[in-house]
């Protein structure tokens, strides 16, 4: 069972969808509990410093002293508090990381740094693209929701998260009714992750030949450096039909983990570009830790990079920049889709 559960955190890559999972899962408590532990608000904070100290592997990349985060926040614990002021600290302790896949996880809250999307502009307007571009006419077939665009000439198709299961039949309908078109535009933008194995799912059929997509490796030991090699990831082809003609990937900064990683697949082929703003990122597989209070930690445990060795936690930067302009956004323009349309053509 412990594998089980251990399998289910480490591929859930989501930046805030494991609240109930976590305590729901009890049969994992063996996987993240030490012997004889103490419960006690100061040993629980400096548990929880020394459990990222150990673990997390993004200090030197994000430029995080963590030395001197522990010196500001663990000094304020003392053992006469209360849960709710032991978890503000345990927050504040944690927004230092800047990272979405870390979270602390009480019975009452659960704690979040969403600045990798709110200090940017959201670039996607869904009611606005439900009105004036779908327009009712649009196909809805599994996570897809698609149409033509262009007088039949552009293929559009929004999937919306990563946690939303794609079957062989759903890609089969993509990758056929738009066989014909000059290019394809996937919308993924607000996409914020979920399963790695929709990632390799999606993309298998818009490749001919076995394809490195990214090279993972995961934090061990207690050094800063303490990595294993770099393994290389892959995703081979598969369907009968394919679609091999010009892709946009349409992302805004709400594009994270999962998303964040088939951006970076797809960015691999010669076909692909995206257009929009940086992906939010989200490069680590999330891992999680139980405290000595019951309370679980989750937080970042591997590394990944492109295959040219760009680093893709902090996101990954669009091959065409756009925002969409207040003036169109007014008018019921999308400037994104029209840009992806234009360059299509």
């Amino acid at each position: 069972m412990n594998r089980i559960c251990e399998n289910i955190l480490k591929k859930t890559r989501r930046p805030f969808s494991l609240f109930l999972l976590i305590f729901a899962l009890s049969s994992c408590e063996k996987l993240f509990i030490e012997a004889n532990p103490t419960s006690s608000p100061t040993e629980n904070v400096k548990y929880l410093w020394n459990v990222l100290n150990e673990k997390y592997p993004f200090f030197e990349y994000k430029k995080i002293n963590w030395d001197s985060v522990g010196k500001v926040w663990i000094p304020r614990a003392n053992d006469t508090m209360n849960d709710i002021l032991v978890f503000r600290i345990m927050d504040s302790l944690l927004y230092n990381l800047k990272d979405g896949h870390t979270n602390l996880y009480g019975a009452f809250n659960f704690s979040r740094n969403w600045d990798w999307y709110l200090n940017y502009p959201d670039n996607y307007n869904a009611n606005l693209v439900e009105r004036n571009y779908l327009k009712g006419v649009q196909w809805y077939t599994g996570p897809f929701v698609h149409r033509f665009l262009d007088s039949n000439r552009i293929g559009y198709v929004r999937y919306s998260s990563f946690s939303n299961d794609i079957s062989d039949f759903s890609i089969d309908v993509i990758v056929n009714r738009f066989q014909n078109t000059k290019g394809l535009i996937i919308d993924l933008r607000s996409n914020g992750g979920g399963a790695v194995s929709n990632v390799s799912k999606f993309m298998s059929r818009f490749i001919d030949k076995k394809t490195l997509v990214w090279k993972e490796a995961e934090k061990r030991g207690t050094g800063k450096n303490d990595l294993t090699s770099f393994k290389e990831e892959y995703v081979e082809p598969k369907g009968d039909r394919k679609y091999l003609k010009p892709i946009i990937l349409l992302t805004n900064r709400r594009c994270y983990s999962a998303t964040t990683l088939f951006v970076t697949a797809m960015l691999n082929l010669s076909n692909v570009k995206t257009l929009g703003d940086w992906t939010g990122g989200g490069g680590g597989t999330p891992t999680s830790t139980q405290l000595p209070n019951g309370w679980v930690v989750r937080y970042s445990g591997t590394i990944t990079l492109s295959p040219n060795g760009f680093n893709i936690e902090n996101g990954v930067p669009p091959t065409i920049k756009q925002d969409i302009s207040k003036t169109d956004d007014a008018n019921g323009i999308d400037s994104i889709i029209e840009r992806a349309v234009a360059e299509l053509k």
